[in-house]
């Protein structure tokens, strides 16, 4: 075992010391051409790391870009199943992350044998899991789909079709009262998007009466209820470009406020208070966070955390990825 195998083992990431002289965005940049690697990076992410990304997007648009890219290597900034996703659809690809420790409390809310004692309770159903799930609930999965075409894979199936959605129930639930469909959810959540605070929420709604509430549909239901307008992180960015409105509430993690801000420098973008005391006064996601230039310099570097999926997992799961790319042509 090398002395970067070892670091990765024990810490997750690469740990060796970086020259205080370096200019991390010109060294990344210059990696990443010597190494025809491309930088993929989610809406969550900081925004230093969201400038220097090849591509920043949300679950759907990264997954695109995983599977069309020509790259020898692919720098997924986000969490682990995002890179688990690349290596599904792009297993000749080196895939790397800048740190292993970057979960998903939604995806771990679904243990693989918990789930798949919950599928077979049901065996004229078929699956529907959303993205944020692990390579091995995706592999017991019959379509993966995103925030951003949930309603209209699920609408895609006859009405008389029985489904489980998984893992996300604030999600399912939002598809099912605007499918009108009567699906089995699994009870996963995302812990940022439920910890919005309603009581904080309602407080900087009396404050600004004038703004608009624009919401993610992981959100709890009553924040749903009350929200002016729901949709993906890439539903959200493009109706805070498009509308006449000047002012928005934004209950989905504040990472996507960066992007906005670069889009819409004119208009005024509050987040969504989070239920801890934290320095922002918004929802954070601390495995997003986790991604760093240091971190994101030294996975080009030294080419690790890779991230593997066994072979006949992939297969599995890849056909699940596959048909939600292939039902979601033209989003």
């Amino acid at each position: 075992m090398t002395t970067i195998e070892a670091q990765v083992n024990r810490y997750g990431y690469v740990t060796e010391a970086i020259a205080e002289d370096i200019d991390l965005v010109a060294e990344i940049n210059r990696l990443k051409k010597e190494k025809n690697a491309v930088i993929l990076a989610h809406y969550y992410v900081d925004g230093e790391i969201q400038d220097l990304a090849d591509y920043i997007g949300d679950s759907l648009g990264l997954s695109q870009q995983a599977a069309a890219t020509d790259a020898d290597m692919i720098v997924f900034c986000g969490v682990h199943f995002m890179g688990e996703t690349a290596k599904i659809l792009s297993p000749n690809k080196k895939v790397v992350i800048p740190d292993l420790n970057a979960g998903c409390s939604l995806a771990d809310s679904a243990p693989a044998d918990k789930f798949a004692a919950f599928k077979a309770q049901y065996p004229d159903h078929i699956v529907i899991s959303y993205i944020n799930c692990s390579a091995e609930i995706k592999a017991l999965t019959d379509i993966v789909c995103t925030s951003s075409n949930a309603l209209q894979i699920v609408e895609s199936l006859p009405k008389d079709q029985k489904i489980i959605f998984a893992p996300d129930a604030n999600l399912g639930r939002y598809v099912a009262h605007k499918t009108g469909r009567d699906m089995v959810l699994w009870d996963g959540a995302c812990i940022v998007h439920i910890d919005i605070s309603r009581e904080k929420l309602a407080q900087l709604r009396a404050e600004n009466p004038d703004a608009l509430l624009i919401a993610h549909p992981e959100c709890k239901e009553d924040i749903l209820k009350q929200a002016d307008f729901v949709s993906s992180t890439t539903g959200l960015l493009k109706f805070v470009k498009e509308s006449s409105h000047d002012k928005f509430i934004v209950a989905t993690e504040a990472g996507i406020l960066h992007k906005m801000k670069q889009s819409v420098p004119d208009k005024k973008l509050i987040p969504a208070p989070g239920s801890d005391n934290n320095t922002c006064a918004c929802s954070e996601c601390p495995y997003m966070k986790m991604n760093t230039l240091e971190k994101v310099y030294n996975a080009l570097l030294y080419e690790q955390p890779e991230i593997f999926v066994p072979e006949d997992m992939r297969l599995k799961a890849y056909d699940s990825v596959a048909r939600m790319l292939e039902l979601s042509k033209g989003i």
